[in-house]
């Protein structure tokens, strides 16, 4: 896969202990990556990353802290970056904004430095959100044109990441000036809601109604009009993947920002999402509160992915019913047998993309 690209490369990963970080590490250590991550210890029982135990040098480090940061780039030596650490919790970002920004906007300032003085390092790939654009609330899907923005000051926090990271990429790593001014390629991946098991964040619909299944109660189903552009986890990760393949062979025209998302056709509601989940684990039970003074979130928000559909031939594998039950699934099976399900979905992942002939699978 990857034309192979990752074999015997040493990969830095940040957010390596979150759910997102550590499935990519799980997929990386596959291809043969020799892995360092880079993260805050993580939080509460259980966590994915210490489910799988995949083979890795971890430094908790908190990505705040530059000098601590620069030093693990330097004995490292990374030839390719993924950056995924963060504060990722709109609500708890109303709880704490300062740190919120610390951490997602001066955190990828640092990450972005320490690039900056290792000279190992060949690609980067930082991934923000699909809520960096201000929306507008309308149909369109966002195209990485848009303008940056954001209400709450998690979205706030990961436009202003994104303007970080096109000054770094204009300031110091242009694509114009790649292979005489220097080696490295930059670039940013948004993508939208994602899913699957390993997941037990606070204040996210999945974990929410998992936990509240595994104890027997009910969760309380917030926002469920709002329309989110949900996907399996390996759907963004594959992008991200080949968007790095593709920096680590000096492709300066990738050297940009890209969505990563579903059709614009299988964005679905809240309640949608809720009541697909719990046709696979029926312990899955659910209601709607009553309208209180909750903090604003977006009630509408596609991404437009053809950009990468169409440069980078990246497109998605599973519809959102098979996102959906495979979750569900893997939840299912852990609370009831103690089943990690991680690395055949992955496989199974793989298999269809390959049937659909997709150009990453090579």
């Amino acid at each position: 896969m990857f034309n192979d690209l990752y074999r015997g490369r040493r990969v830095l990963v940040t957010g390596h202990t979150g759910f997102k970080g550590s499935w990519l590490c799980h997929w990386l250590a596959e291809l043969g990556a020799e892995l360092c991550g880079v993260a805050l210890p993580p939080e509460g029982e259980p966590n994915h990353f210490a489910l799988l135990g995949t083979a890795m040098r971890s430094e908790f480090c908190d990505i705040r802290d530059l000098d601590r940061l620069t030093r693990i780039f330097a004995d490292f030596r990374p030839d390719a970056v993924f950056h995924l650490a963060a504060q990722p919790l709109v609500r708890r970002s109303y709880r704490d904004p300062v740190g919120t920004f610390a951490s997602n906007v001066l955190g990828t300032a640092n990450v972005l430095e320490s690039v900056r003085r290792c000279e190992s390092v060949r690609a980067v790939v930082a991934i923000t959100s699909d809520k960096c654009y201000e929306n507008r609330e309308r149909e369109r899907g966002y195209r990485e044109d848009d303008p940056m923005g954001g209400y709450d000051p998690y979205s706030a926090s990961k436009g202003c990441s994104e303007l970080v990271i096109s000054s770094f990429r204009r300031s110091f790593f242009h694509p114009a000036e790649y292979g005489h001014k220097h080696n490295t390629l930059i670039a940013s991946g948004r993508a939208g809601n994602v899913l699957g098991g390993g997941d037990w964040a606070e204040d996210r619909l999945v974990p929410d109604l998992m936990r509240a299944a595994a104890r027997g109660e009910t969760a309380l189903l917030r926002n469920p009009g709002a329309v989110r552009p949900w996907q399996h986890v390996l759907e963004p990760l594959s992008g991200y993947l080949a968007l790095g393949g593709g920096l680590l062979t000096g492709e300066a025209r990738l050297a940009d920002g890209w969505n990563f998302g579903p059709a614009d056709d299988r964005a679905v509601t809240v309640g949608e999402a809720a009541a697909a989940l719990a046709e696979t684990w029926r312990d899955i039970k659910y209601t709607v509160p009553a309208a209180g003074d909750a903090p604003h979130e977006a009630k509408l928000l596609r991404l437009d992915c053809s950009k990468a559909e169409r440069e980078l031939k990246w497109r998605g594998v599973w519809t959102p019913e098979e996102c959906f039950r495979r979750t569900a699934a893997w939840y299912r099976d852990f609370y009831r047998g103690g089943k990690i399900a991680t690395a055949d979905d992955c496989r199974a992942y793989i298999r269809e993309a390959r049937e659909k002939g997709l150009l990453w699978t090579r």
